[in-house]
């Protein structure tokens, strides 16, 4: 790729993120979808909150959480996201500058509070999320920086921004700058639900070339497509992509393009702890080889690594560097 500033400048809601185990139970009396995300407003946010353990914060935001993963990996990221000036505010832009990624968006001094997601833990590792999108709801063209989204080689976009009409003009302004300047743009589907809601609108995305790559998992993929037979989503996506990054959980990988498919094993994991944030870090590894010009199936290795070392932990930032574990995985020099 093109030289740049930053290797990814990732659009996203800024959330903090409240993680919590709980039992099964608690999903069921709650009425929660378990696996899923949940968008609710500030009081069922505080009846949820009062339901949940003892729990830990720290922030989060799917795109926020791809940036954090490739600073971890070394490489140049930027986050765009939109916070309030109040405590969770503060909160959410000293850990992400304290990743290491450049943030720089303007904190709101009115309007809702900053968003916050509600994330319940079953034993099996699996996570359950509630999301309040306040104040991050309100991110508008006004903090989208032209030089910003020049200077980076792709703009990673969170399929969670198309909620708002707001957002989803930020997003689509990005997009035209980015590929006025010659970068490329990348899209995460970000949840099954979410594709229902607006399935239509991300398959235009895809085949009018607003987005140069997807990234989903198998069950986004299937919805995109309204099947159950994933082998005939690929062969649609395949066709209507110009490339896409598949997910499968314990099943690996795919990068695919009209041309190829190219897959990888999931990295093995001693103990699912906490699967928040898996395909956020699976984004990170990939766009981290992606945009270092490696090869598919290294960037997919790269992006099984990271995965794995964030399913192993609670939350979904990196505890210790994913660089020393790419290196001693021999995927980076």
């Amino acid at each position: 790729m093109t030289s740049s500033a930053l290797d990814v400048l990732a659009i996203g809601n800024a959330i903090v993120d409240v993680l919590s185990r709980a039992e099964e139970d608690v999903l069921a009396r709650h009425g929660m979808v378990k696996g899923g995300m949940a968008l609710i407003d500030e009081a069922r946010a505080e009846q949820v909150y009062a339901a949940m353990g003892p729990g830990t914060e720290a922030s989060g935001g799917s795109a926020a959480n791809t940036a954090a993963g490739i600073a971890s990996l070394g490489g140049r990221a930027g986050f765009v996201g939109r916070v309030k000036a109040d405590t969770l505010g503060t909160v959410f832009g000293h850990d992400i500058r304290a990743a290491g990624v450049a943030y720089a968006t303007t904190a709101a001094t009115d309007g809702p509070a900053t968003a916050r997601c509600l994330i319940l833990v079953t034993p099996d590792g699996e996570r359950t999320m509630n999301t309040y999108l306040g104040a991050a709801q309100h991110l508008t063209t006004a903090d989208i920086h032209a030089g910003e989204v020049e200077s980076a080689a792709v703009t990673y976009l969170e399929g969670y921004l198309w909620d708002p009409p707001p957002a989803k003009n930020a997003f689509l302004a990005a997009a035209q700058i980015a590929h006025g300047a010659g970068r490329k743009v990348a899209l995460t589907l970000s949840d099954a639900f979410c594709v229902d809601r607006y399935r239509g609108e991300f398959v235009d995305l895809i085949r009018g070339g607003t987005v140069d790559l997807v990234f989903c998992n198998e069950g986004e993929l299937k919805s995109l497509y309204e099947t159950a037979d994933f082998d005939a989503a690929i062969v649609a996506l395949r066709r209507d992509a110009k490339e896409a990054v598949v997910t499968r959980s314990e099943k690996g990988a795919s990068f695919v393009t009209s041309g190829a498919v190219v897959s990888v094993p999931a990295h093995p994991v001693a103990k699912v702890v906490d699967t928040t944030g898996a395909g956020d870090l699976f984004a990170a590894g990939f766009l981290t080889g992606y945009t270092r010009g490696l090869d598919p199936a290294t960037s997919l290795r790269l992006g099984a690594l990271a995965a794995g070392e964030i399913i192993g932990q609670m939350g979904a930032r990196p505890q210790r560097p994913l660089l020393d574990l790419a290196r001693e995985a021999g995927l980076l020099s």
